[in-house]
C-alpha cells in the first residue's frame, strides 16, 4: 500500500508539474523525490493524527460513559465503544490518507523547492537512499523499545510512589478514601 501511495504521488506530482509547463523549474522532479523517499515517515504522522483524534474521542466520551452507563452493562458498552472507535480510526485513516498525495503536491513539494537549492535536494535524496540511512530506519522501532523497556524499568518505582502521594493529595481535595494501586503497567511484547 504504501509502495502504491508513493508511486501515486509521484506520478501525480510529475503529471501536475507537466502539465504546468514544459519548462518547469527542474527542482521540481527531485523536490518529488525527496517528499516520495519520506513517505513511510509521512505514514506515521498519519497514524499519530488519527491516534490523536481517538483520544480526543475517547477524553470527551470517557466521563460520560462512567456516569450514564450502569456497572452492569459497562463490559458490553466498552466493547461496543471500541469497535465504533475502532470504525472511526479506520475512517479516519482513509479521511486522511486520500488527501495526503493532494497535500504534498499542494504544499510539501513547493516547500522543499523554496528552501532548498537543486544542489541540496539531490544530497538529500542521496541521503534517504543511503543504505545506512534505510538500515537506521529499520532498526528504531526495537532501538526505541529497547529504549522504553530501560526507561520504564529505570523509572517506574519513583512514578508509583508519586502516584500514590497523587492519590493521597487527590483524596483530600475530593473528599474520599484514596483509589486503589493503579496497576503496574506491562511492558509492552514485540
Amino acid at each position: 500500500m504504501k509502495k502504491l501511495l508513493t508511486a501515486l504521488l509521484v506520478a501525480g506530482c510529475t503529471f501536475s508539474a507537466a502539465s504546468q509547463a514544459q519548462t518547469a523549474d527542474p527542482k521540481l522532479e527531485w523536490a518529488v523525490k525527496v517528499v516520495a523517499l519520506q513517505q513511510a515517515d509521512l505514514d506515521g504522522i498519519v497514524g499519530q493524527l488519527v491516534g490523536t483524534a481517538a483520544q480526543d474521542i475517547v477524553a470527551g466520551w470517557a466521563p460520560r460513559f462512567d456516569s450514564a452507563v450502569p456497572k452492569a452493562r459497562q463490559a458490553k458498552a466498552t466493547e461496543e465503544f471500541n469497535t465504533e472507535l475502532a470504525k472511526f480510526s479506520a475512517d479516519a485513516n482513509k479521511i486522511i490518507t486520500s488527501k495526503v498525495g493532494q497535500v504534498n503536491s499542494e504544499a510539501l513539494v513547493p516547500a522543499y523547492m523554496e528552501r532548498f537549492s537543486l544542489d541540496e535536494l539531490k544530497q538529500l535524496a542521496a541521503f534517504f537512499e543511503s543504505p545506512v540511512i534505510k538500515k537506521y530506519k529499520a532498526a528504531t522501532p526495537e532501538l526505541v523499545d529497547v529504549f522504553l523497556k530501560k526507561l520504564v524499568a529505570s523509572t517506574q518505582p519513583d512514578v508509583l510512589a508519586r502516584v500514590k502521594q497523587f492519590d493521597v493529595a487527590a483524596s483530600k481535595i475530593v473528599g474520599s478514601a484514596p483509589a486503589a494501586p493503579a496497576a503496574k503497567p506491562q511492558p509492552q511484547k514485540k
